[in-house]
């Protein structure tokens, strides 16, 4: 596994603290997206598509800086929207790397280059950066063509200076599993980032193109074809090997919904990182107000597919804390690539689905345009 000893060893502290003290629900990474606004409009995104209002807003360095503190996961990954076009980047990622928390700063790369002076090289402070394939499919995945060349630039400039670099690849399905090895044969050999996050992608409401989102049943199938495929090449992963497991349809595992909690400019928002039902005014709210047993595969109709890292990597991270020695053994073998597949959560009880997000937002931006109607004539 790609990811340093001293955040292996701190992670694991915190998971085991929580264990000890007899917390049941805690995060293990912050996503924290300072703003909406990208230099690119990547079909499927459900971020962009904001009017300016929203796309102009920030999260100041303050509430940046209040997030991590309250929230005190190990580690935050800085998403958006594009964070380096965040006027406060330098001063945020410093005063999270200050708090010895771990940073995943996630990019497209199109500005990395350019920024690379802003920031020193850490053990704390990861440049994350999104391709989702070779040339040809990533830059039909993001709707432009050259952002492939421009990150591969990026990505070798900030390795030269000494920066960890990861890239995270979200799967749809334009890509066959040999197209996949190859990509991961590039990234791993050619480009020598430190590990590989992967996710398969998820039909979220808000995402413009709906058509090429993987089901559950077609994601294990292509993960164990890749999986297969790999054997050998010395791959790395920035993920748990129990995840890549369950990827494979090895583990049936539930989604852990407070694991990755976001904040973002709207508030705290319920109940993850891809599903927008609500937002707390604190991190608190957010734990303790939330109807957690509602959503994840098998409670609700719109997670029915759902296998992204950021609900199910905490389960497996969880998992690997209270198994150490299947998570190692997974690990020196790689994912089991045949064989049955673990039992499929059912999802006939699921409740239905609720399209509630434009309300919310509607909602949201009302009550701040009334704040700041009292605030001018204050």
């Amino acid at each position: 596994m790609a990811v340093p000893l001293i955040q292996q060893i701190r992670v694991g502290a915190y998971i085991l603290g929580k264990r000890l003290t007899g917390v049941a629900r805690y995060p293990l990474v912050l996503m924290l997206e300072p703003l909406f606004r990208c230099n690119l409009a990547c079909p499927g995104c459900g971020k962009i598509d904001y009017d300016d209002k929203i796309l102009n807003k920030r999260l100041s360095l303050q509430d940046c800086l209040d997030a991590v503190d309250e929230c005190g996961a190990p580690i935050v990954s800085i998403p958006g929207g594009e964070p380096l076009l965040h006027k406060e980047i330098e001063q945020i990622v410093s005063g999270i790397i200050a708090r010895k928390k771990f940073v995943y700063l996630c990019t497209n790369a199109l500005l990395l280059e350019k920024r690379l002076h802003l920031f020193q090289p850490t053990p704390y402070l990861t440049f994350s950066v999104h391709l989702d394939g070779l040339e040809k499919h990533h830059d039909e995945a993001v709707a432009q063509e050259g952002v492939f060349a421009r990150a591969v630039s990026a990505i070798k400039a900030a390795r030269d200076k000494g920066f960890r670099v990861n890239i995270n690849c979200t799967l749809f399905d334009q890509m066959t599993s040999r197209e996949v090895a190859d990509f991961f044969d590039f990234v791993t050999h050619d480009l020598k980032i430190e590990g590989i996050t992967v996710s398969p992608g998820y039909a979220y409401e808000r995402a413009p193109d709906q058509e090429h989102f993987l089901a559950r049943a077609r994601t294990k199938e292509l993960f164990r074809s890749v999986f297969r495929l790999g054997r050998g090449r010395k791959w790395r992963f920035s993920q748990s090997s129990l995840f890549l497991e369950f990827l494979a349809g090895n583990q049936a595992y539930h989604c852990t919904p407070w694991g990755n909690p976001t904040r973002n400019v709207f508030g705290w928002q319920r109940p993850c990182y891809l599903l927008a039902e609500g937002y707390a005014r604190s991190f608190k709210q957010l734990m303790e107000e939330t109807a957690w047993d509602t959503y994840g595969t098998g409670n609700y109709e719109k997670c029915a597919h759902c296998m992204v890292h950021c609900g199910y990597e905490p389960t497996a991270v969880t998992d690997t804390v209270a198994h150490p020695l299947k998570a190692l053994l997974s690990a020196l073998r790689g994912p089991r690539t045949e064989g049955p597949m673990a039992p499929e959560v059912p999802i006939d009880n699921q409740r239905p689905a609720e399209f509630v997000f434009e309300d919310v937002v509607e909602r949201l931006s009302e009550a701040e345009a009334r704040t700041a109607e009292r605030s001018d004539a204050a």
